[in-house]
């Protein structure tokens, strides 16, 4: 909390932001605070209370009139690179399974990117996200045409839109050694990028790779070296389709995660996503190393791979949508009714603890404090106008989000103390944007066809 040195006397500081008469919720452990000020310095909150905001000269009050200020909703697992295959019109051969869904659509829609159809892609899923109150997103990216600077393509698409997030490049070998070892260079110099301090500290960096049954073990390899080179954490997909696991075993005769934690590639900072076909083995592995499961429902489903049963038994779990947009309103619902119709035992609390560590994955990576309206966290920030037909208490916060919550409400977005979406309105003209995206989605699909 940021004392006055008079209680009588204004503090005047530049980029200050007050937000009055708030109704702030928190999501772990939740709490509901009803007519409260919050005051934003720089990147930060600085004070939260009732009449805080009078014991400041802000450059900015807003006055939300009891509408609900919420932290940033993070999605943990994402695929900016596919922005522009929403409602895509290319010849894919059927495609009965998950391999030949991959070889069939993603891999070559993959190819089929250059640097002008990346940053479309990446700039409208940023505006896409902050329009949802999505604050933050990981991503996961690939262009095997286009490799060496992607990475910084992807960064300049946050910037612009005002996102925060972290990007890696997929590194796999099914394209070569060449391009193998391409990628794991990707992602050494943009994590040197960042480290350089180019640009807003918005977006940081993680060690990509695609699958283990993608990646040899000379790739494996090269990864950890980047791993420890970099000191950040791998961001791959693992046991996705039951395939990932059964070549695990035939070809290196291990488990998964148990082929991964061989060259010290999990640690804290790291993130698996899906695991669907994890054995007991893989999940003490990963509770061990203290590394993150994300869990992609709608994706899940999307592909027919199956249920992911041990959600429960995971010490750290959050929600990504592996390309399905970046609302994470829609993937908590899913998450939560797909568990039920699954005849999983949990409730909505548990997966807004899913959803709120997101911001756990962010302070991990960043170093700063997030997903909390206190003084010294990060002040990324929605605001909502939400009417609740209901009480709206501690406990029964997560199941207003269940059932009647959704990105809809979303009126006001700040990001890493900037308002990125005023009143529903961003502070750009985002119509040629779209227009332009338009243009390079039908190049995309061209490049598409022309490919095997």
């Amino acid at each position: 909390m940021v004392l006055c040195w008079n209680e009588q006397e204004l503090h005047r500081r530049d980029n200050l932001i007050a937000l009055k008469n708030a109704l702030a919720l928190q999501f772990d452990p939740p709490e509901v605070l009803q007519g409260v000020d919050l005051v934003i310095e720089g990147t930060e909150i600085i004070d939260v209370g009732e009449g805080a905001a009078a014991k400041y000269d802000a450059d900015k009050v807003i006055d939300i009139h009891g509408e609900m200020v919420w932290p940033g909703l993070v999605c943990s697992h994402n695929h900016f690179y596919s922005g522009l295959a929403r409602g895509i019109i290319a010849d894919i051969k059927p495609s009965p399974d998950f391999v030949s869904i991959l070889k069939n659509l993603w891999w070559r829609l993959d190819r089929a990117i250059d640097e002008e159809i990346l940053y479309y892609s990446g700039l409208v899923c940023s505006l896409d996200a902050i329009r949802a109150g999505t604050t933050a997103v990981i991503d996961h990216h690939a262009s095997p045409s286009f490799i060496k600077g992607s990475l910084s393509v992807l960064k300049k698409g946050f910037e612009k839109a005002g996102l925060r997030g972290m990007t890696c490049f997929e590194t796999t070998g099914r394209n070569g050694l060449d391009q193998m070892r391409q990628g794991v260079e990707e992602n050494v110099s943009f994590a040197k990028e960042v480290d350089s301090g180019k640009g807003e500290y918005l977006v940081e960096a993680l060690i990509g790779g695609h699958a283990p049954f993608t990646i040899p073990d000379d790739g494996l390899t090269l990864l950890a070296d980047a791993v420890r080179e970099t000191g950040r954490g791998i961001h791959i997909h693992v046991a996705e389709d039951v395939y990932d696991a059964v070549n695990s075993h035939e070809v290196y005769g291990k488990d998964v995660l148990e082929r991964l934690a061989g060259y010290g590639l999990l640690n804290s900072r790291g993130i698996v996503v899906h695991g669907l076909y994890l054995s007991d083995k893989d999940v003490r592995i990963l509770n061990d190393h203290d590394c993150f499961l994300v869990h992609n429902p709608r994706s899940n489903m999307n592909n027919n791979v199956g249920y992911c049963a041990q959600l429960g038994d995971v010490k750290n779990m959050s929600l990504g949508t592996d390309g399905i947009g970046s609302n994470m309103y829609e993937e908590f619902k899913v998450a939560f009714f797909k568990h039920r119709d699954a005849g999983g035992a949990m409730w909505p609390g548990s997966f807004l603890k899913f959803l709120q560590n997101g911001n756990t994955l962010l302070e991990r990576n960043f170093g700063a404090k997030f997903g909390r309206l206190e003084p010294g966290y990060k002040a990324d920030l929605v605001i909502s106008d939400y009417l609740s037909p209901t009480p709206l208490v501690p406990g029964n916060i997560a199941g207003h989000l269940a059932f009647g919550m959704t990105s809809a409400d979303v009126k006001t977005v700040i990001v890493n103390g900037k308002i990125v979406y005023e009143d529903r309105q961003f502070p750009f003209d985002i119509g040629p944007v779209y227009r332009d995206a338009q243009k390079a989605a039908q190049r995309l699909w061209k490049n598409m066809d022309s490919l095997e």
